[in-house]
């Protein structure tokens, strides 16, 4: 019996593909009747979960984590096993296995190495995730949500999109499976405001063409529907200069000044050119 027929029959059945209701995709047997997805696979409600054994069961978002595109299914599992998250990150040079199940079409399992490990990659809200994975194992379109997992069968990390050129990106254990956990239990996720930024160069650039004077600071490009900000008056085109104790002058600011905020916080932006201080509520955050 070969390693990848081996991990296919112990950790296959843990695998499960999205259909009619979702974006092609992938999922993981987390927990007893819950199922561990990226967010922007799910396009509506319900959303049909094709098992191994080719049962399909509709499901029903149990709670998000929007800092790391992760979505909890609640749809019932059967005697389905529970994946086992690995307690080590992997080295470069690892061989890994990836599994998945894109939109549902079949069990895929491949082989590869870990090609580069400890990555820090900005996630889709800019802020920044450490120790990504990258890996050779080849998969399809729809695979992400699926698990990479070392010659035991522990999950390494869940495989989240494609890098070039041709590689794959995997957020790795230590980021998963605390996020996965937090889930499961109802405990607060980290803080977030609710907004969508300008980078600061493009937001220089953006108060010059409308002959505002340059500041530092991060313009508001979008902003969350009753979200933290949006509840403390924050408008689109404010731009952010001060959170907490912390200048505001880089995304990365924003969120290593969330970290360490009290709740409320005092949020500092410029209005046009009138300087004004709101404060936000963070309770309940879940970015």
């Amino acid at each position: 019996m070969t390693q990848v027929t081996s991990i296919s029959q112990s950790l296959g059945p843990s695998v499960v593909g999205l259909r009619h209701g979702a974006r092609r995709g992938s999922g993981l047997v987390v927990a007893q009747d819950r199922v561990a997805v990226l967010t922007h696979s799910i396009a509506r409600t319900p959303i049909e979960v094709v098992f191994n054994d080719e049962r399909s069961a509709e499901a029903e978002p149990a709670g998000a984590d929007r800092r790391h595109g992760l979505t909890l299914l609640q749809v019932p599992t059967l005697d389905a096993p529970l994946a086992e998250f690995a307690q080590r990150a992997p080295e470069i040079g690892d061989v890994v296995y990836a599994l998945a199940n894109p939109g549902a079409s079949g069990l895929r399992v491949t082989e590869g190495r870990v090609s580069a490990a400890g990555l820090t990659v900005r996630g889709r809200h800019g802020r920044p995730v450490e120790g990504v994975i990258e890996h050779t194992a080849p998969l399809p379109r729809g695979s992400g949500g699926g698990p990479l997992v070392d010659d035991a069968g522990q999950v390494l990390g869940i495989n989240v999109l494609r890098a070039d050129p041709g590689f794959l990106l995997a957020l790795p254990a230590a980021v998963a499976a605390p996020s996965i956990e937090r889930l499961l239990t109802g405990a607060p996720q980290p803080a977030h405001l609710g907004l969508a930024l300008v980078p600061p160069r493009a937001s220089r650039r953006m108060r010059a063409a409308v002959g505002l004077p340059e500041r530092d600071g991060l313009i508001v490009r979008d902003i969350e529907p009753s979200g933290p900000a949006a509840r403390a008056g924050v408008q689109t085109g404010d731009l952010l200069v001060g959170l907490g104790q912390a200048d505001l002058k880089t995304i990365g600011d924003v969120f290593r000044a969330l970290d360490q905020a009290a709740d409320p916080v005092a949020l500092r932006l410029v209005r046009g050119t009138d300087d004004l201080e709101l404060s936000v509520a963070l309770s309940g955050s879940a970015k």
